[in-house]
């Protein structure tokens, strides 16, 4: 019974997978030449999640100022929200609505980049105020979120991207948004490296 309810759970996330390709090709595709973009201006990328995906947030940043899988020099990006005693000093300041806007407000330059995750709707408040925060700042905005993009998916702007996992249920909607970033990763090495030279 254990291992049938572990191996459903196997072809649930492959399922998933399979048919999230078509839909979510194109929109991660502009999302990494957004990035590539960005970064080659002098851009830097802000990263941010809360809950599960401050942890996704950190991996991100991670991968762009260190390395994915490939070597190459270091891409300018910072993991909002990765210090817990900084976030709880920020929300005991400033409420926790405003823990990532006030970090948007300090670090944020015109032509950065906002990454943005979101996993559900708990958050929704600090998180669109984030999206204001950089849009105030000239900032772009790249949300990668669940099926129901909720209020941080009716702020975005037209020059901000929205990657909507066509998934409701927060662990599917978690491995996907870091099957993204990996593809994200990916394609931004391909785009400043080229094609990897076969072994």
């Amino acid at each position: 019974m254990l291992e049938q309810r572990i191996q459903t759970q196997f072809f649930e996330s492959a399922d998933l997978k399979y048919q999230a390709a078509d839909a979510l090709a194109r929109p991660v595709a502009q999302a990494a030449q957004m990035l590539v973009t960005g970064l080659t201006s002098g851009g830097r990328v802000l990263v941010a999640g809360l809950g599960g995906s401050a942890t996704l947030a950190l991996w991100l940043a991670q991968a762009l100022t260190g390395r994915h899988e490939r070597d190459r020099p270091g891409l300018a990006a910072i993991a909002l929200g990765a210090d817990g005693v900084a976030l709880a000093a920020i929300g005991a300041a400033a409420g926790p609505e405003q823990v990532l806007a006030r970090q948007i407000e300090a670090l944020g330059h015109p032509g950065d980049l906002l990454v943005l995750l979101r996993e559900h709707e708990a958050h929704d408040t600090a998180l669109l105020a984030a999206v204001v925060a950089a849009q105030q700042r000239e900032m772009t905005v790249l949300a990668i979120t669940g099926k129901q993009p909720g209020a941080v998916g009716a702020a975005l702007a037209d020059t901000d991207l929205l990657v909507a996992v066509p998934h409701e249920r927060l662990m599917r909607v978690r491995e996907m948004q870091l099957l993204v970033l990996h593809c994200l990763c990916d394609a931004i090495d391909l785009q400043l490296l080229g094609e990897e030279d076969p072994e």
